[in-house]
């Protein structure tokens, strides 16, 4: 009966990872522990500009490419980062499945050189699913600074596999993985399909004694075929017995955050003001070409005063800070620091009941949210995988960070000395704090709650510390990350600064339809010690946040209020001239933090989590927070004021 549900399921996935292809054509399966540069591989060999962490799980869904060599096309499916067969997450899920079902010619396991006993298990698991493998032992550029040595013949001889020595990130070797992928791409090899049956029929009765034996295996082939300088590798543990320690990592952490802060607001203050000039006199010249030509003043206010007015402000404003935060924040990525960061928070994790991994969703959710939730497939346990998708959203975004670093500098940096140019980095630092916190607490409250349970167990593998990629660098936080934010948020921002500018020129009574709405939720407002603009730009960034600060802009000019943001300074006097106080803006940068998640996050909830009920609790929950904390610091505030 187990043989017969078995084919049954083999039938039906084997529909699902069917690729088509020609007959030059053949299909190369990428697999590998986490962090052994495997997308590294992938980007090289397909071209693609795949963006490569440097931590573990960062690859949860298989990505594809193609490639050339020799007049043959070869098809690359990058598949998520597994340890075992043995499934304990979704990605690893994928990456068994695949292996066990999918249509391949050819099976390249990439392996860390650094670390490569602990990766060979994977290694010999694959060997007994099929014969098509190939042994890419990558980063041997960082065995090298560490004197390790390989004796790659001795192994290839030992495994009777393919054995190559790569460096992917600078193309060393990699032409020799593709000779290797072309003779086994080549070879007819018998059907894998019962023995793939009977491997897996019985894994759960044989999963800890494989697993036992190969580990002793693996260690038997490193005394033989492995050489290590002790020295070099006690250097990391040296440094990670500071970074990692109880008594100075996590101070060390929030330094090192705040540096990062300290570096974007100090660097962007001349670049903002240069652009907002620039841009701001582009828009007068377009308004006076709009007059000569007779443009209708209606017609000329939705496009200038609304649609450009909102581009102009998202550009001077989001670019300067993030086209220097994103590249410090990839570089402590480049250089292996993420994972620390994520270990020296795991205990309090645990203490709050949630999964250890969700510091590593959580790290992922400061660059997106929505990828930190897809990122929550690396936790096995469906209980703790919910807790980590609700929460993430607790935590700053790309398209937030830009309106509470603008807030921090505008409100708590006045004369230009070096005290106030540490103030907003501290607060940017504390707002960061306080969204961590706020995700412990609502873990533990939906562990004692809605999703009782006991935190699972794992072990974080912490990566070698690497040298930085200044390519890699440059190119994942500028074009990845820079820009995709930016012409995400300029999509939104066109079309919402003109819906704004119609609602703030279309009158109902003496009154703008937008003004209605504003004193409509000016009670609210001032209760959370916001006012009814600030929750209408708020809602208006539902699609995106990064639009939150110009939709308000363009609601507060609707009175006639203000003149166009200039620079830091002038941003300041004008929200002051709008009754925004020390309050106002804090209570601002907390909601911000707080508050419910755009729309691209909820739609990658309600897929990840397939209901509704869990996408409500996602949107109402983080809601219910940010009304909650601002109504108490208003509360507070007005007590002691």
């Amino acid at each position: 009966m187990g043989l017969t549900t078995q084919s049954l399921r083999l039938e039906s996935l084997r529909d699902i990872y069917e690729i088509e292809k020609g007959d030059k054509q053949y299909v190369i399966a990428l697999a590998g522990n986490p962090n052994t540069g495997k997308s590294t591989v992938f980007n090289y060999l397909t071209g693609l500009a795949q963006h490569t962490g440097n931590w573990p799980g960062k690859t949860v869904a298989s990505a594809r490419g193609q490639f050339k060599y020799k007049n043959n096309e070869y098809i690359m499916v990058d598949l998520p980062g597994s340890y075992s067969l043995f499934t304990a997450s979704k990605d690893e899920e994928v990456t068994r499945d695949f292996l066990c079902y999918g249509n391949f010619d050819a099976v390249v396991v990439v392996a860390d050189a650094t670390c490569l006993e602990r990766n060979l298990n994977l290694v010999f698991q694959i060997s007994k699913l099929t014969k098509k493998v190939i042994l890419c032992i990558n980063l041997i550029d960082e065995a090298k600074k560490k004197n390790i040595t390989i004796d790659r013949q001795g192994l290839q001889n030992e495994l009777n596999i393919p054995v190559v020595l790569t460096a992917a990130r600078s193309g060393q070797g990699m032409n020799e993985l593709k000779k290797a992928i072309e003779n086994v791409s080549f070879k007819q090899t018998e059907s894998d399909e019962l023995k793939n049956l009977s491997y897996l029929q019985y894994e759960s009765e044989t999963r800890e004694k494989i697993t036992e034996q190969n580990y002793n295996y693996a260690n038997e082939l490193k005394q033989k075929y492995v050489k290590e300088d002790i020295n070099k590798l006690n250097r990391d543990k040296k440094i990670d017995d500071i970074v990692t320690s109880k008594k100075f990592g996590i101070p060390i952490m929030l330094a090192l955050l705040g540096l990062i802060f300290w570096i974007t607001i100090q660097g962007a203050n001349m670049p903002s003001q240069i652009l907002a000039e620039l841009l701001f006199g582009l828009q007068y010249k377009l308004n006076e070409i709009f007059i000569g030509l007779g443009v209708n003043d209606f017609l000329r206010g939705i496009v200038i005063d609304g649609m450009y007015g909102t581009l102009a402000w998202v550009v001077s404003v989001m670019l300067p800070p993030m086209a220097i935060f994103f590249p410090l924040f990839t570089l402590f990525e480049d250089l292996g620091y993420l994972p620390r960061v994520a270990f020296n928070l795991d205990h309090l994790f645990k203490k709050a009941g949630a999964h250890g991994k969700m510091c590593l969703s959580m790290c992922m959710g400061f660059g997106c949210n929505a990828a930190g939730v897809i990122g929550c497939r690396i936790i096995d346990s469906p209980r703790e995988r919910l807790i980590a998708i609700i929460t993430n959203n607790l935590v700053p975004c790309n398209g937030r960070f830009p309106l509470i670093i603008v807030l921090s500098a505008a409100f708590f940096a006045f004369t230009g000395s070096f005290l106030d140019s540490i103030i907003p980095a501290l607060s940017i630092t504390l707002i960061v704090l306080v969204g961590v916190s706020a995700t412990l607490a609502v873990s533990y409250l939906l562990t004692k709650t809605l999703l009782k349970g006991v935190p699972s167990t794992f072990t974080l593998e912490l990566p070698p510390y690497r040298a930085p990629q200044v390519g890699r660098i440059i190119y994942t936080s500028i074009i990845d990350r820079t820009v995709f934010v930016l012409l995400r948020a300029a999509a939104v921002a066109a079309p919402a600064g003109a819906v704004t500018w119609l609602l703030a020129n279309i009158y109902v009574g003496e009154l703008s339809i937008l003004i209605h709405a504003a004193n409509f939720l000016e009670p609210l407002g001032r209760a959370i010690g916001l006012d009814g603009f600030i929750l209408i730009a708020f809602i208006a960034g539902f699609p995106a946040n990064e639009i939150v600060m110009p939709v308000l802009l363009m609601a507060y000019m609707s009175t006639g209020a203000l003149t166009d943001y200039e620079s830091i300074d002038s941003l300041r006097q004008i929200l002051m001239s709008c009754g925004w106080t020390v309050l106002t803006a804090i209570n601002v940068m907390l909601f911000s933090l707080l508050h419910w998640p755009c729309s691209t996050t909820l739609l990658t909830i309600k897929k990840e989590t397939g209901s509704l009920k869990w996408t409500f609790a996602a949107f109402i929950i983080p809601t219910g927070i940010a009304f909650l904390v601002c109504f108490v610091t208003a509360s507070v505030y007005r007590l002691i004021w």
